[in-house]
Parts: C-alpha cells; structure tokens; sequence
C-alpha cells in the first residue's frame, strides 16, 4: 500500500502533463478535447527542435567521456594500497555528488571566466563531464571490490599478459557497473538545471533551461507534448536496458555452467 502510494504520488504529475497534451485548449485548467495540435506545433518548432538535439548531444557526449574517464579512475582507485591515500580519493571524488547543485554551477562559472573559456556549448560539456565523472566512479568500483582476485591470478597463470587479462577477465565483469555509469551519468545530464544554467550563455541553451524560461511566461501545451514524448522514449531505454541486463544475466549463467 504505501508504494502504491508513492508510485501515485510520483506518475500523477506525469500523467497528468501527457493528459493534457491532447487537450484542444490552451490551458490545463479544463480538457476542452483530443487533439493533436500541440504535437504537431512541437514538430513545426525549429528552436525548440534545436535545443532538444543540442540537450542530447550533451548528454550522449558527457555520458560517454564521464564513462570513460571515471571507469578508469574507478580502476586505478582500486588498485591503491595506501588506505589513507584511497580514502582521501574517495571522499574527493564524493564531494561533486554531495555538494548543493548551486554551489558547483557557481565554481564551474567562476573557474570558466578566469580561464576566459567563453559560455556555451563547451562549457556545459565540460561541466557536465566534470559532474558525471563520480556517479561512474561509483557505480564501476562496487564491482571490481566484488570481483574475485583469484580470477586474475588463473590468468596469468596461463599465461595472460595484463592486456590480456583487463579485456578478458576485468572488463566483462565490470561492464555492468560501466552500463549503469553511463545511464546515471546520461540521466543526470539530461535531468540538470541549476549547473547549466549558471554555464551556459546566450544563444545557447538546454532543454531544462528553456522550459523554465517559457515556464516564467506560462506553460504552453506545447511543452506538455515535449514531456510526454521524453517519457516515452526513456521508458523505451529503461526497457532496452532491463532486457540488456537480463541477457547478460542469462549469458553469464550459461557459461557458470
């Protein structure tokens, strides 16, 4: 009863933008009727169109080189011996998730005019990168804690070399933990407000950013479209993604046998 509460509590909103999307009104305040209206004048926004792929193109960039840089970092954190040393990289690299949104968007502003990088697509990348980096440190580093040391032992028993036995043996055991990296790191990016709007500059925007400037003017049905189509694309993803894992799950069964 009490998920079913929160499950409520959570979809209601949603349920109630993508409901409104067909109304034939200009407001949410009564459904005057079906239509399609509103998605097609999305469809004709060629700026909004804009910003949706620019949003994307972040989040896709970001996610991937966050990936990258915090599988690394999650490979070398784990093979420190000093525990001082490791928990001092550790409580670092937790201080981005745990630090208030305002504070690092006003440090990344701050850090990007003394270096004069101008504000725009590059800054939110780069921002967005920075930010990202700890979510895949964190999701990759749980894994290789769990993984078995004498695993990597029997390969170089057989005479492996660390080449081999990273993409044989390290990199198949921890690519869940990349996969989950990067969806986070994706999600993260394409959910932030407060970093981006502090770094990003005129004649540049993301998705979050524009929808509250046209909220400061009233919510257009419009945006109600917009919403309802990224719902359904990332339940569409959250489904790839469960029937990836479980084939995964299903792989390594089979070759346990």
């Amino acid at each position: 009863m009490y998920l079913l509460i929160v499950f409520l509590i959570l979809y209601a909103p949603i349920a109630f933008l993508i409901f409104y999307s067909f109304n034939s009104g200009t407001t949410m305040d009564h459904f005057d009727g079906f239509t399609l209206q509103h998605y097609g004048e999305l469809l004709a926004d060629s700026r909004l169109i804009a910003i949706v792929l620019n949003t994307l193109l972040i989040a896709l960039l970001s996610a991937l080189l966050a990936t990258t840089i915090g599988t690394m970092g999650a490979l070398w954190i784990d093979r420190l011996s000093r525990p001082f040393f490791k928990n001092t990289v550790l409580s670092l690299n937790n201080i981005l998730i745990v630090s208030p949104d305002v504070i690092i968007g006003a440090s990344f502003l701050i850090f990007f005019t003394m270096l004069h990088v101008p504000l725009g697509f590059s800054s939110v990348l780069l921002s967005h990168i920075a930010f990202s980096i700890p979510i895949v440190v964190l999701m990759v580093l749980p894994r290789l804690r769990e993984m078995n040391r004498s695993m990597l032992d029997a390969a170089a028993d057989l005479g492996a070399n660390r080449r081999q036995i990273f993409s044989s043996v390290i990199l198949p055991f921890i690519t869940p933990g990349i996969f989950s990296g990067f969806f986070m790191a994706l999600t993260y990016s394409l959910d932030d407000f407060a970093v981006t709007f502090f770094v990003t500059g005129n004649g540049f925007s993301t998705l979050s950013v524009e929808i509250y400037s046209r909220a400061r003017q009233g919510i257009s049905l419009e945006i109600n479209a917009l919403s309802a189509l990224m719902f359904i694309v990332t339940l569409i993803m959250i489904v790839g993604y469960y029937f990836v894992q479980q084939s995964a799950s299903r792989r390594r069964r089979r070759e346990a046998r």
